[in-house]
């Protein structure tokens, strides 16, 4: 028997290796030249660090620099004099740490001279340190680049371990960083060498599972830097720290993404000073003056773990009152007097302390107390000042539009069937997001576990009533009480309410 193709099948035939082409997979990357470092002194000469990057920068995306063990650990290669601007692409990669946890240390210590923060200089005469304006004295430099991967190094004892200006579509990974001790462990900025912003070139940069220990900031994502994630990384602050700033500082960066990192011991684990729709998800705050400190417009913070600090939340007043929103963190414990203040904390005498505060100064503040950073004019005329009472002249109004608390009334029912119910005030004829949290101490007034979310509408006066169910089963089962927030449909969350018994 004899099968006919009909001309459909002939076609279909015909395009095969059309399709074949289009399917399959993209075509392997020419492997890259490896320039092995495998000499530590300082120098020109083939096999050395500087000879390396000076190589690959001549034909970027060639090379892969692979910086081997020399000698017994602890590695160590010590410039003495600023090593030539990584021209990417290119892969430095310390090879100890895939085999055995080692890294090989870039150190700083013999060009970076001075005593403590005072050696690290800012663009401002007399200033110094971290907290002002400084691209100084940083050990790896990626400026005006793109496509560099670093990993397996410990990068340290520079004003700034590694600077990223202007530069997109870099990794840092699996590094140590420690012991910057001027503007930041890592920098991430958009200045354009005058202070200010550049939009669109410090861009999708990938900072993950790194250790940051005892640098000024951890990090920073200023100037215009945007759509970078930071993930997995600890930012962890010790004793031996000269100026213990902030794990994170965001200054006039946008749209980055901040997910499950840990931040201990800081004067503020994460600031955002001005920043834009910034999502802060599922990190951990412990030890802080102040777990997150926050001025800007639409930025999330969403379940996170905030406990052991002297303010979970703090919300700062600006120039113009605009919504931020806090949903699904877990806040417990918080309210301890850790006065740790390095242009950030909260050291203000009588600072009320706590889950999410409101109206928290910070350094542009004249209220303030604490180092703005070493050698900034601290004329408080030049300050602004907080509004304590509406229609003030001349002073910042309250912060994410004055959404007040919502109150919890009473509950109602027994067993499964028992509910909370609650009024809050808020604009008229709106939606609003009412969150329900529960805390096992007898006298907790905080977010320990989030309980339930139910949406209502307010009236034509702004006055809106609320009812949600209480599990009882689970984590709720030994719940003591209940806070709330509202969250506007802006995007404007308040501080919590009042607490409420369930005994």
């Amino acid at each position: 028997m004899r099968c006919r193709l009909s001309a459909v099948s002939l076609s279909l035939l015909a395009m095969l290796p059309s399709l074949a082409q289009a399917f399959q997979a993209e075509p392997a990357l020419t492997p890259l030249e490896v320039l092995k470092v495998e000499r530590y002194a300082d120098d020109a000469n083939p096999g050395s660090l500087r000879w390396a990057i000076s190589t690959a920068n001549q034909a970027p995306g060639r090379y892969r620099i692979e910086i081997a063990a020399v000698g017994n650990a602890p590695y160590v290669i010590r410039p003495a004099t600023p090593l030539p601007e990584i021209v990417g692409p290119v892969q430095i990669v310390g090879t100890p740490w895939a085999r055995d946890g080692q890294y090989v240390a870039i150190d700083g210590s013999a060009y970076v001279t001075g005593t403590g923060t005072d050696a690290c200089p800012g663009a401002e005469p007399g200033q110094s340190g971290t907290n002002v304006r400084t691209t100084t004295l940083p050990g790896l430099v990626l400026r005006d680049t793109r496509g560099v991967e670093l990993t397996g190094l410990e990068i340290r004892n520079f004003c700034i371990g590694v600077l990223i200006n202007r530069s997109s579509h870099s990794e840092i990974h699996d590094n140590r960083i420690v012991a910057n001790k001027g503007g930041a462990g890592i920098m991430l900025t958009g200045d354009d060498g005058k202070g200010q912003s550049t939009a669109t070139t410090t861009v999708h940069n990938r900072i993950v599972r790194n250790q940051f220990v005892d640098n000024g900031d951890g990090l920073e994502l200023t100037r215009g830097a945007a759509w970078n994630l930071v993930a997995d990384n600890l930012f962890q602050s010790t004793a031996a720290n000269p100026e213990p700033s902030q794990g994170i500082e965001i200054l006039w960066g946008n749209d980055n993404t901040v997910v499950r990192n840990r931040f201990v011991d800081y004067s503020d684990g994460l600031q955002i000073n001005w920043g834009n729709r910034n999502y802060i998800a599922a990190n951990t705050f412990t030890g802080n003056s102040i777990g997150l400190s926050i001025t800007g417009s639409g930025n999330v913070v969403d379940g996170n773990t905030i406990t052991g600090n002297g303010i979970g939340i703090a919300v700062r007043p600006q120039p113009v009152s605009a919504p931020n929103r806090f949903s699904a963190n877990r806040i417990f414990d918080n309210g301890l007097k850790i006065e740790r203040c390095e242009a950030g904390g909260a050291c203000v005498k009588d600072q009320p302390r706590g889950s999410i505060v409101f109206g928290v100064p910070g350094l542009e503040h004249a209220s303030f107390i604490g180092s703005r950073g070493r050698g900034v004019d601290n004329d408080p005329a030049k300050r602004a000042r907080i509004c304590t009472a509406p229609g003030q002249a001349e002073c910042q109004p309250a912060p994410n539009l004055g959404q007040a608390a919502p109150t919890l009334q009473a509950v109602q029912g027994k067993g499964a069937a028992r509910t909370v119910q609650g009024v809050f005030q808020g604009m008229p004829a709106q939606r609003y997001q009412l969150e329900l949290f529960g805390n096992r101490a007898a006298q907790g007034r905080e977010a320990e576990r989030l309980l339930g979310t139910v949406e209502a509408i307010t009236d034509a006066q702004g006055q809106g009533r609320f009812t949600l169910a209480l599990p009882t089963t689970g984590e709720a089962a030994d719940i003591a009480t209940v806070t709330a927030t509202a969250t506007s449909a802006l995007g404007a969350t308040s501080p919590l309410s009042a607490p409420l018994s369930l005994r």
